[in-house]
């Protein structure tokens, strides 16, 4: 089986096609899986993406950049290949690219998850030869629980923080992860806050129609606010920032797969972790790998080699691949200008 995609210092390359697939430097012509930074570098001359994606991708690479957005399952022909972008239920507008050269088709999955989230396009299985797939969290040890049960543990930590006259800071990615909590959490509880970098994405969430509660800035609040009653979202990265200041006695919690590890919480000083993840757990990523039929399997960035190994014990040909995508990082992602004072 030839290599319709190959590894190189820019990124993966289809030179059938004469495009890179989230390329980690600017390039002539990018196909582009969902507008985590990691994924979506600006200064490429042109950019495929999904049309639902296509504002938060916008948001990235400047107004002037040149982006042609299509529907899922609409197909581009790119060179010799015919290119169609598919759910990956990783964040709004993700998508899974799938190639179709000479008889043999590959998938690229970007970031994928199998649960359910309201605010994106669930992950829809693609048949193919081979299936490119992320492992951020390729390992047996994790196993994500139930969404429900995730977001009942931060309800109540709420109202156990209220009730103790201390504000909620919860820390998630600012891009995805915040939404998804958002879309989901019971805000009759209190009022919602939160830094710049979350509120930004809310506003474009909104304006491509998407459902979320009423959100305020916190540099905003007047300066009597009762922040006992609020919950605060913020990213990872201000938890050790002068920011946290304003709300005075306050609990932290964190919101990320990372936190099914022991001693996580610990090491990163928060006082409640909360599992939830937008990428697939170790149950999620074999099954979206079972459910393309690939006979072959690229593992990219988390634990690849361990994700690799244990595809080629149970019978799949399977290499690791080094990339330089970061997976679930939790960094802020500040856009231009909307730093916090």
């Amino acid at each position: 089986m030839d290599n319709l995609l190959e590894r190189q210092p820019d990124g993966l390359y289809c030179a059938a096609g004469g495009f890179y697939i989230d390329p980690w430097n600017p390039v002539e012509r990018a196909v582009i899986t969902h507008a985590h930074a990691d994924h979506l570098r600006p200064g490429s001359r042109s950019y495929l993406g999904t049309r639902a994606g296509e504002a938060l991708l916008r948001l990235r690479v400047g107004p002037e950049a040149r982006i042609e957005a299509t529907d899922y399952g609409e197909p581009v022909h790119m060179g010799d290949v015919k290119v169609s972008l598919h759910p990956a239920g990783h964040i709004h507008g993700s998508a899974q690219v799938r190639l179709e050269y000479r008889g043999e088709t590959w998938v690229v999955s970007g970031d994928y998850k199998l649960t359910a989230d309201p605010t994106c396009t669930p992950f829809e299985p693609v048949r193919c030869h081979t299936f490119v797939t992320e492992s951020t969290f390729g390992l047996p040890i994790f196993r994500w629980p139930e969404a429900e049960e995730t977001l009942a543990e931060i309800n109540a930590w709420w109202r156990s923080n209220q009730q103790a006259g201390k504000a909620s800071v919860l820390f998630a990615y600012p891009l995805g992860k915040a939404q998804r909590v958002l879309s989901t959490i019971d805000n009759s509880i209190g009022p919602i806050y939160t830094h710049g970098a979350v509120e930004h994405f809310n506003r474009l969430y909104r304006d491509v129609g998407l459902a979320l509660p009423a959100t305020q800035y916190a540099r905003s609040a007047p300066p009597k606010t009762d922040w006992a009653r609020a919950l605060i979202l913020a990213p990872p990265m201000v938890k050790t920032s002068p920011w946290l200041r304003r709300f005075g006695d306050l609990s932290t919690g964190l919101a990320s797969g990372w936190m099914r590890i022991r001693g996580t919480r610990r090491r990163q000083s928060i006082d409640r972790g909360f599992v939830i993840s937008d990428h697939a757990d170790w149950p999620g990523l074999l099954t979206a790998i079972r459910s393309t039929g690939a006979e072959r399997v690229w593992v990219t960035h988390g634990y690849r080699a361990q994700l690799a190994h244990w595809l080629e014990e149970n019978g799949l040909e399977a290499h690791a691949i080094d990339a330089q995508y970061e997976g679930e990082r939790g960094d802020a992602e500040l856009p231009a200008g909307e730093a916090e004072p």
